[in-house]
């Protein structure tokens, strides 16, 4: 069988060595490509007879998965599959399996993070020591005593919870299902919005979610309220961010996530909307994420050989 790798995800060489040992061991060829391939036709020549593929979230669209004729299961290095066709993947019975788990401490402590850096103003800080200058009367905000609204308890929205209330905020939530969790309350998307000081988003992307939060949901929320998104990019309407953050509908948004990946447009629009922090998709990017991710891609490989597969995806 098989089983190719088509572009890096941080697998340390010795690694990657040892992963094709173990493999062909067991009678299985491991190819392994150190770069991204620039467009679909690249892809398709990688990975045409492949019966397994390991991607990040580079997308693979329609026409590749109909290409692939040998393929049968696919290993994403990412939590998301919102860049697969599911649909195309269930008809011609591909697995799919994600790297479910490995970037939820990651993620919430980079939420945490950019809204400590918002408050304080980090960035100005930094700008203002550099030039010889004071804080010029400058006063932030503290997390401790905000409300903090979270919209997706799956686990990384838990353990964004979790960090709040350590920082000794209430913490609200909004799901799409109930659950039995302390330290939080669940109410509608309009209440959350409405009463929360901060609001963080950790839903997947899906036909429901995108453009969850636009004009209409911005102007529920307070004017000294700040918005963070390391979900998915089209979650947010970005044209109604921007003119949120212009008419100071909202105080401040850090965004991390975009509707493609970074580098993003010259002309983005985010790119001169005030009082923003805007990160090139960093949320997973830490040494201990990107280790735990190549260990769950590989052994979701194994564990489908074994005719146990994990963390399938529908």
């Amino acid at each position: 069988m098989k089983i190719t790798l088509l572009e890096p995800i941080g697998i340390m060489p010795d690694v990657l060595t040892r992963i094709k040992t173990d493999l062909k061991a067991i009678n299985h060829d491991f190819i392994s490509f150190d770069t991204r391939p620039l467009n679909e036709d690249e892809i398709i020549k990688r990975i045409a007879d492949s019966e397994v593929v390991i991607i990040s979230n580079l997308p693979l669209s329609e026409k590749i998965i109909n290409s692939c004729v040998n393929l049968k299961m696919i290993s994403v290095a990412f939590a998301g599959v919102d860049h697969i066709p599911m649909s195309l993947c269930n008809q011609k019975q591909i697995i799919v399996s994600n790297a479910a788990g490995y970037s939820n401490h990651a993620v919430a402590e980079l939420t945490i993070g950019s809204i400590i850096s918002l408050y304080r103003k980090l960035n100005w800080c930094d700008q203002q020591t550099r030039e010889g200058l004071s804080r010029n009367g400058f006063l932030g905000s503290e997390l401790h005593g905000k409300t903090f609204g979270i919209i997706g308890l799956g686990e990384i929205g838990q353990q964004v919870a979790k960090l709040a209330n350590a920082f000794g905020c209430k913490v609200l939530a909004y799901n799409r299902s109930t659950k039995d969790l302390i330290n939080i309350k669940q109410v509608a998307l309009e209440t959350l919005l409405k009463e929360s000081d901060i609001v963080s988003l950790h839903v997947p992307l899906t036909d429901k979610t995108k453009s969850l939060i636009g004009k209409e949901e911005l102007s529920l929320m307070k004017p000294s309220s700040i918005l963070i998104n390391t979900a998915r990019g089209p979650i947010v309407n970005q044209v109604d961010l921007k003119l949120a953050l212009q008419d100071e509908t909202i105080a401040g948004a850090a965004i991390d996530v975009y509707e493609k990946e970074p580098p993003l447009d010259a002309n983005h629009v985010l790119f001169d909307a005030p009082n923003s922090i805007l990160l090139p998709h960093i949320g997973y990017a830490t040494k201990e994420a990107i280790k735990l991710r190549g260990e769950i891609v590989i052994d979701n490989i194994n564990k489908w050989l074994e005719g146990n597969p994990q963390n399938i995806m529908n």
